[in-house]
C-alpha cells in the first residue's frame, strides 16, 4: 500500500474547536427589581452593534434596569429599521434572559425624544456607572444611552471587573444570531463558494477590501511611507498570499459590492476571486445589495469573513477587530496581516490580536 502526500495548496490549518467560555452563566442569574428603562438604537454599521449590546446590557444590570429592544438606525437622518429585520429577536431575548430584562414593547408613555442622553465609552466599567449614570436614572428612571468609541483599535479592558466581564462577555457571544432569512442567504453563499473551491477542499479566503477605503485619506497618507504602510491594494495583497504559499485556484471572497477595475489585479493572480453580488442568488439582491445606509451588506461581509477558513484585512478597522473577535469565539483563528516585503512564512504574519492575544475577546474564553 502506498500513502499517497496530500498537496500543499498553501498555508491551511484546521479550525479548532470552539473554545470554552470562562464566564458562569449561572452567577449572571441573580434576581432583582426591575425598576425603569434603558433605551439605545444600534449604529448602520453591524461591526459596533455587539460591543453596544454588551455595553447597555452591562449598564442595566449594575442600574436595575429594563433594556428596551433597540432599534438600527441608518447613515441618514430618519433611516431606522426595526432589530427583527437583522437579528432573531427570540435569541437575543432568552441569551440574556435571567442577566437583564428586555422589553420589546416599553410603554408607550415615555418618549425617547425627551429622555436624557447619556454617552458612555466602550467596555463601560462599574465604576463609570456608579459615578456618572446612576445619579441621573435614580433622578428620571429613564435614559437613552449612546456608546462612543476610541480611536485605537486595541481596546483596554483592564478596568472592567470580573461581573461585568461577564456580563460583556455573554451579550457579546451569545446574544446575536441573524434572522432566518438572513442566515439562510449566508449559509447559500458559504455553500457556493465551498462548492466553488473543490480543489482546496472547500476551504475559501474572506478578504475585506474595498475600494473606497483604499482611497480615503488616511489610507493615502499612510501608503506614502513605506515604513508605516498599513493599507493594501489588490495587486498588493494578491502578491501577499502567494508569497506565504496560496494557490492560483485558491477561491477569494472579497467584500467590495460590485467589481472594480482596481480588483482586476487581484483577478490576474487568483481568477477565481468573487463579490458578493456573484455569488448571491438573484432573487435575494434587490433585497439585501441595498444603497440607502440600511447596512444588510456590511452584516452580510460580516458573517462572511467570520467563516472564511482565512480571513486578511487590506487596512485596520473596528470591521477587521469585530471580525477576529468572532473568528476566536469560534475558533477559526487564522488571521493575516498583509506586508509590503519579507519571507514566505505565512507563521510572521499572523494578526497580533491572534499571535498575542491582544484582542479584549481573549478575556471571554479560556
Amino acid at each position: 500500500m502506498v500513502k499517497l502526500t496530500e498537496i500543499n495548496y498553501g498555508p491551511w490549518k484546521e479550525s479548532n474547536s470552539p473554545p470554552r467560555h470562562c464566564w458562569d452563566e449561572k452567577s449572571l442569574r441573580r434576581g432583582y427589581k426591575s425598576n425603569g428603562y434603558i433605551f439605545f438604537s444600534l449604529s448602520h454599521s453591524p461591526e459596533f452593534h455587539a460591543s453596544q449590546i454588551a455595553n447597555a446590557v452591562v449598564v442595566a444590570r449594575h442600574l436595575g434596569a429594563t433594556l428596551a429592544l433597540p432599534d438600527i438606525r441608518g447613515i441618514n437622518p430618519g433611516e431606522i429599521r426595526q432589530f427583527a429585520d437583522f437579528y432573531d429577536v427570540e435569541k437575543f431575548t432568552t441569551s440574556l434572559s435571567g442577566a437583564v430584562d428586555i422589553d420589546k414593547n416599553p410603554p408607550l408613555g415615555i418618549s425617547t425624544e425627551n429622555l436624557p442622553v447619556v454617552r458612555v465609552p466602550n467596555r463601560v466599567s462599574k465604576d463609570f456607572v456608579a459615578s456618572n449614570i446612576e445619579p441621573i436614572f435614580r433622578s428620571k428612571r429613564n435614559l437613552k444611552l449612546v456608546t462612543y468609541f476610541n480611536a485605537s483599535m486595541i481596546t483596554n479592558g483592564n478596568n472592567m471587573d470580573k461581573l461585568s466581564n461577564a456580563y460583556r462577555c455573554q451579550a457579546m457571544f451569545e446574544s446575536l444570531k441573524l434572522q432566518g432569512e438572513l442566515q439562510e442567504l449566508v449559509d447559500t453563499m458559504v455553500g457556493t463558494l465551498r462548492s466553488l473551491s473543490q480543489k482546496m477542499r472547500g476551504r475559501f479566503i474572506a478578504l475585506d477590501l474595498q475600494a473606497e477605503m483604499l482611497a480615503k485619506k488616511s489610507c493615502q497618507l499612510e501608503n506614502d511611507d513605506a515604513a508605516n504602510k498599513r493599507c493594501y491594494n489588490a495587486a498588493e495583497t494578491g502578491e501577499f498570499l502567494k508569497r506565504i504559499g496560496f494557490d492560483k485556484d485558491t477561491t477569494v471572497y472579497i467584500t467590495q459590492t460590485g467589481w472594480h477595475s482596481s480588483l482586476d489585479s487581484l483577478r490576474d493572480i487568483f481568477p477565481n476571486t468573487f463579490t458578493k453580488d456573484a455569488i448571491m442568488p438573484i432573487v435575494e439582491k434587490a433585497r439585501f445589495l441595498d444603497a440607502n445606509g440600511v447596512g444588510y451588506e456590511r452584516l452580510i461581509d460580516h458573517y462572511m469573513c467570520a467563516q472564511g477558513d482565512v480571513f486578511v484585512a487590506a487596512y485596520p478597522s473596528r470591521f477587521y477587530e469585530s471580525v477576529v473577535g468572532d473568528r476566536i469565539g469560534r475558533g477559526n483563528t487564522q488571521v493575516f496581516v498583509p506586508a509590503a516585503s519579507g519571507s514566505g512564512l505565512a507563521t510572521n504574519y499572523v494578526s497580533p490580536y491572534v499571535a498575542k492575544k491582544r484582542h479584549p475577546a481573549y478575556s471571554c474564553f479560556c
